[in-house]
């Protein structure tokens, strides 16, 4: 089956240092420039709670509660950054926690009719707290431990207080995700 604007020429609309905008044929959509990637961290500690993160992001105007998350490969020289490498480097600047373990659970895509990004979703395990978290560069991100018996009311609670909902956030509440089922 033939796709409608597949065999289109793609039109750079406009290039910055982290995204791409892009034309062909009748769509139009966001890339990563350079060929960044990223990944987001499932973080599931020994008494069983999830980190998770809250920060300020200006295309939603307001905060945003997701997982631990961060770009692969974006720093100069380290264009050929490992998923996992990057995962754990993230959790531990956004959380205060390094990763024992560190599973490739996969690649996804976001919001694939605008975006071409995908991410590595990276199981962390063997949490051990090393340090204060909440980014860097003043990334101001706030840390939540949430037990996972608690994760819909806080859910909710966020959502209430007018905290945006990263759509990967909605995996902790589908049964057996977290153990891998």
């Amino acid at each position: 089956m033939s796709a409608p604007d597949n065999d289109a020429p793609v039109e750079i609309v406009w290039q910055g240092k982290y995204i791409t905008t892009k034309k062909q044929g009748r769509w139009e959509y966001v890339a990563r420039s350079r060929g960044i990637r990223a990944a987001a961290i499932l973080a599931v500690d020994e008494e069983d709670h999830v980190l998770l993160v809250e920060q300020y992001r200006v295309p939603l105007g307001r905060n945003c509660l997701e997982f631990p998350a961060g770009l692969i490969g974006d720093d100069e020289g380290e264009e050929d950054e490992d998923a996992l490498t990057a995962a754990g480097r993230e959790l531990e600047e956004e959380t205060g926690y390094r990763a024992t373990v560190l599973e490739d659970m996969g690649t996804y895509f976001s919001s694939p009719g605008m975006v071409s990004e995908s991410f590595t979703l990276v199981r962390a395990r063997g949490l051990t707290k090393v340090g204060e978290g909440g980014g860097v560069g003043g990334e101001n991100i706030t840390v939540h431990r949430v037990a996972r018996s608690d994760l819909p009311e806080f859910i909710a609670a966020k959502r209430r207080e007018g905290c945006g909902i990263d759509v990967r956030v909605l995996t902790l509440l589908v049964q057996g995700f977290i153990e891998g089922e």
